[in-house]
């Protein structure tokens, strides 16, 4: 039954590409939801996300299917999407620990996230490093593409085996285009580089 459920989605998706109705309409309400801020409505564990509620589902699923023990953010805001990618290893490693039958200790997370942004405001450092999974957020402040934070990025990140990487800091072309050329290197086979806000 799994195998046709599967089977019967993947037919569904395919059917929306050759839909230009169904296109055409779902860029209308992306135009129209983004002139009326509607992504600014969301929380996730109390931090506020800056994501459309489908790129969050597909953010977890992405996790689930990879396992990252280090995910790389660019752009933070207000940490909502730092929040929702410690909160998914975390349950990865309740996972493990499940499987395992072990004890988790949450003071000793194997699994971490390395935040970058130009400008991470005051308040929300704050709310961030005082969170319940602080513990395994690292908070990088620069320009994601200079020299110096690439070279702390690849520093913290060369302890990792399985690195995800997720790009949603400044959309310009020559800037996505650049955090590219420096981060996408540092991707694991098999895992992935997410290029958020394409439509830009």
């Amino acid at each position: 039954p799994n195998e046709k459920f599967a089977d019967e989605r993947r037919r569904r998706i395919e059917e929306f590409a050759g839909d230009a109705a169904f296109r055409s309409l779902s860029r209308d309400w992306l135009e129209a939801s983004m002139a009326r801020k509607y992504i600014y409505n969301f929380d996730w564990l109390g931090r506020p996300i800056i994501q459309y509620t489908q790129d969050m589902f597909a953010v977890q699923d992405l996790i689930w299917r990879v396992k990252p023990d280090l995910v790389i953010e660019t752009g933070i805001a207000h940490g909502g999407s730092l929040i929702l990618s410690a909160s998914l290893l975390t349950m990865l490693e309740y996972c493990d620990a499940a499987e395992r039958g072990t004890v988790l200790d949450p003071k000793r997370p194997s699994r971490r996230v390395i935040g970058i942004d130009i400008d991470i405001r005051a308040h929300n450092r704050t709310a961030i490093e005082t969170h319940p999974l602080a513990g395994r957020i690292s908070l990088i402040e620069g320009s994601s593409t200079s020299d110096t934070v690439i070279a702390e990025v690849r520093k913290q990140a060369a302890p990792f085996r399985n690195v995800m990487v997720f790009l949603d800091s400044m959309h310009t072309h020559e800037h996505v285009l650049a955090e590219l050329e420096a981060y996408s290197p540092l991707v694991s086979k098999g895992s992935y580089c997410v290029v958020f806000d394409t439509f830009v």
